[in-house]
């Protein structure tokens, strides 16, 4: 039997079926309690042997992806890229929560994603210290937005000058914790060292990296990794009459995109890669932001490179690929 999970915030939709035979559609809450009447619902429905499959968009379905699998049911994680594709191939029209769910079961059954497989407990601890960071990080900007945009009430003004104070030391204390923790285990340790070894990229932003990306090994090729960060660019053409400028998708992993923008203008400078994209892509005349895009895509993939080989990164591989021939 195969779950279709339509995960939300607060909700998720799930539709459940044999073969191509609808058995059932329901809704809970997205909270350890919900999972828990899931899989009283399930055994009711008598589905002992099911294949859970949802979108693999973030947070939101970590908790239940995890649960289930501790449940003992094999579990895929799609990128919704890929179920927005597929329902459009199917020609559908309506967009509801339950008929997503639908839509996701029947793309697990017709399509058979590979599995997923959770993080190691001391990744996942990582992945929720790197995103209460994101969240502090957050909430600075938009307290600094508010005292930039001009405020009269003293009362007000100091308020948030006082939140402000208090989020640094916050930010600066889970920062601290972040590299602690990943010093405490070797496999975390070697791969923050691979990744800084990328000019452009330091120890916040691997830590960042590590802590939203999956394990490498459950990616063929770096296409794939650049596709779950949703930093593949798209393009609109049709003709000669219609050519809208490229830009990258709003699927994805919003923190890996946040966290490598700062090193992709940094990297633009001094990574000779990256450097030499960038120059190639100015000189045909692309704008900043699609140059800007490109690079932090290119950065993306080195990572992926050094994490995949387990070397260090080398500007001179290429030159010594070639000389080698």
């Amino acid at each position: 039997m195969i779950l279709g999970i339509d995960i939300a915030k607060d909700k998720f939709d799930i539709a459940l079926y044999k073969g191509k035979k609808l058995v059932a559609t329901g809704q809970f809450d997205n909270t350890p309690a919900g999972f828990k009447k899931l899989s009283k619902w399930l055994k009711k429905k008598a589905a002992d042997q099911v294949w859970a499959c949802m979108e693999s968009t973030g947070r939101y379905g970590d908790a239940l992806a995890l649960y289930l699998h501790q449940q003992g049911y094999p579990v895929s994680m799609v990128n919704p890229a890929r179920i927005k594709k597929y329902a459009e191939s199917k020609l559908q029209r309506n967009k509801t929560d339950k008929m997503d769910a639908k839509t996701i079961a029947d793309f697990c059954r017709t399509q058979e994603p590979g599995l997923w497989m959770p993080p190691a407990p001391e990744k996942r601890k990582l992945q929720e210290m790197v995103r209460r960071l994101s969240a502090l990080v957050k909430e600075q900007t938009r307290e600094t937005n508010r005292l930039k945009a001009g405020i009269e009430s003293e009362v007000v003004k100091e308020s948030i000058e006082a939140n402000l104070e208090f989020l640094g030391a916050q930010i600066a204390g889970l920062e601290e914790q972040i590299q602690n923790h990943i010093e405490q285990y070797p496999d975390l340790k070697r791969d923050r060292e691979l990744l800084t070894s990328i000019k452009g990229i330091g120890d916040k932003t691997a830590a960042i990296i590590l802590g939203e990306l999956p394990d490498v090994d459950n990616f063929d090729k770096a296409g794939q990794v650049v596709a779950y960060a949703g930093l593949s660019p798209s393009q609109h053409t049709s003709g000669s009459s219609i050519h809208k400028k490229s830009k990258l998708t709003k699927t994805g992993n919003q923190n890996i995109k946040t966290a490598l923008y700062f090193p992709a203008l940094s990297a633009m400078q001094h990574n000779p890669i990256v450097k030499a994209l960038a120059l190639r892509l100015e000189e045909k005349g692309k704008e900043k932001m699609v140059i800007v895009g490109a690079a932090m895509r290119k950065l993306l993939q080195l990572a992926y490179g050094v994490l995949k080989s387990g070397q260090p990164f080398d500007p001179n591989y290429a030159t010594k690929m070639q000389d080698a021939v």
